[in-house]
């Protein structure tokens, strides 16, 4: 019966195409592209003014962020949100619609769109295939700027969806959640490296399930079927009957299992926000659990 009354995760490229030509777009449905790249690689920011879904805003993510956080992205206030998501023209009452252009399909869109929900907003859905459909497909792009009319946006942090250091410590003893890891298997088991120069080794939490996050996606980048992925879930061993919480490195691809679980009619998965990126931080050593032989110094 839950799955009859959660709002749709995913639109098509076809449907958003439609209300693009219907002109829709506007104070009712908004689209925003989520993506961002490591710094030096691409600039998602001058992507997105060379091309974007007409009508669309630009979402940063390290804009719509905690600044005074020493770990990577971790939620902003719901003042800022709210401030931040007004200036793009959303309100309480707006359809947003998420899309990023990483050539898997997906790869930042969820992130947003478990941030607006976290933040008590549920009419928000994922461009299924993303920005590379959208373009494979021969839907209209455009340069030409957005610029939405403000609107007040309320935002509402439901702490149901958001766990912290403190509870993932906690549930080492008590295993009241389930937890999985989103990461790439070598990342997880500590055999290959973490990106980036942050000095982060590789690892996991004890406890922690792998599903690779690419594993909920197509070839074609876009979300596999309920079916498929509750068939994922069960290969691995995660009861969705039962509490459920995410990790990743920075609480990104973290979201893919939420969106997934999401899909198949759960949508109380939470996120761990501050991820292996604050858990290797923070924890004592004896808790990260690695085969880790790289450099150490």
């Amino acid at each position: 019966m839950v799955q009859q009354v959660l709002y749709r995760a995913l639109v098509s490229t076809k449907w958003l195409a439609e209300s693009v030509r219907a002109n829709k777009i506007g104070p009712g449905l908004r689209v925003l592209d989520a993506s961002w790249y490591p710094p030096g690689e691409r600039s998602a920011q001058r992507e997105y003014q060379a091309r974007h879904v007409p009508g669309a805003s630009f979402f940063d993510i390290e804009e719509c962020k905690d600044k005074s956080s020493p770990y990577e992205l971790m939620l902003p206030s719901e003042a800022h949100f709210a401030d931040y998501v007004g200036h793009l023209g959303i309100d309480n009452d707006t359809h947003v619609v998420v899309y990023d252009r990483d050539e898997l399909g997906s790869f930042y869109a969820p992130r947003a769109w478990w941030m607006f929900r976290v933040f008590g907003h549920r009419t928000v859905s994922v461009l299924n295939g993303g920005f590379r459909n959208w373009v494979k497909e021969g839907h209209p792009v455009t340069a030409e700027p957005s610029r939405p009319q403000p609107a007040v946006f309320k935002a509402t942090l439901d702490r149901s969806l958001l766990k912290t250091y403190e509870q993932i410590m906690e549930n080492l003893e008590s295993k009241r959640f389930q937890v999985v890891d989103s990461r790439a298997r070598g990342r997880y088991l500590g055999t290959e490296p973490e990106p980036g120069d942050e000095g982060l080794e590789p690892g996991h939490i004890p406890g922690t399930l792998n599903m690779p996050f690419m594993d909920f996606l197509t070839e074609q980048g876009l979300e596999k079927s309920p079916e498929e992925l509750r068939g994922l879930f069960r290969e691995k061993k995660v009861d969705l009957s039962q509490p459920l919480i995410a990790t990743c490195r920075k609480g990104v691809t973290a979201c893919h299992v939420a969106l997934a679980a999401y899909l198949c009619g759960k949508p109380d998965v939470a996120i761990y926000d501050g991820s292996w990126s604050e858990w290797f931080r923070r924890a004592p050593p004896k808790l990260r659990v690695s085969q880790w032989k790289g450099d150490r110094s």
